[in-house]
């Protein structure tokens, strides 16, 4: 196998092999969600042994740039069908057949000592993006009060317009990669202004999640806290054996 360009690469250490790849994966070389090549094809591409191809891998993870299937974890699903959040809800409900439409009802900059405090941030500032998300034409099914890391380059971002697409794309392009995370559902019954927003009456359940992730050095990407239709969506636990 050849790198790019044609030119054969030989005897890397895992720490170019993984520059390379990253590249790669941020010039869209390797779409968000497509399997990269295993091992052995990777060990054949740079000419290194798998244990070196392994430790490239292992930084790609701590960088969040790409995921492995462990046998077990918690999946959301629409309509009972897994999908893959790491993609952004956009690119999980299309790969599943459905077309859905964004609306942007909050995208600025704003302080909340009180989350801050909460997350242990250093800083109060945070950029807000609020977005229902919609079937088209249909129903409302998701609204998404996202509250991100502020940093200049998610701020230009969020003034190019960018969070009306892809929120995944946009903290990535901004160098917002989520290394760590976790994330608590639960069932909470819709108050007025969530009600009005969702266009369900008051008291309504609709399924909560609160997720957090964090860039490899420890460092608030995202807050999302993010209201979903129940008539679709649920929570899916994958377990495997205890080792």
């Amino acid at each position: 196998m050849r790198a790019s360009g044609g030119a054969r690469v030989t005897g890397l250490k895992h720490e170019e092999i993984n520059r390379i790849l990253t590249g790669e994966i941020r010039a869209g070389k390797v779409a968000h969600g497509a399997q990269l090549a295993g091992e052995m094809a990777l060990a054949e591409r740079f000419a290194v042994s798998r244990t070196t191809v392994r430790a490239a891998l292992a930084e790609l993870g701590r960088a969040g740039l790409i995921s492995t299937r462990s046998g077990k974890g918690s999946f959301v699903t629409y309509d009972g069908r897994p999908l893959n959040v790491r993609l952004g809800w956009a690119r999980a409900l299309q790969e599943r057949g459905l077309a859905t439409t964004v609306r942007v009802v909050r995208a600025e900059q704003m302080e909340d000592a009180a989350l801050a405090a909460a997350l242990g941030e250093p800083s109060a500032e945070f950029i807000a993006i609020d977005r229902l998300r919609c079937l088209v034409d249909g129903p409302v099914i998701s609204y998404e009060r996202s509250r991100v890391r502020s940093t200049p380059l998610a701020i230009d971002a969020v003034a190019a317009g960018k969070a009306a697409g892809s929120l995944t794309r946009m903290l990535l392009e901004a160098d917002l990669v989520a290394s760590t995370g976790e994330q608590w559902v639960e069932v909470r019954m819709l108050d007025d202004p969530d009600a009005t927003m969702l266009e369900r009456i008051p008291g309504a359940p609709f399924l909560w999640s609160r997720c957090i992730t964090r860039n490899a050095v420890g460092e608030l990407v995202e807050h999302v806290e993010s209201l979903l239709d129940p008539a679709h969506f649920s929570l899916h636990f994958q377990f495997a054996a205890l080792e």
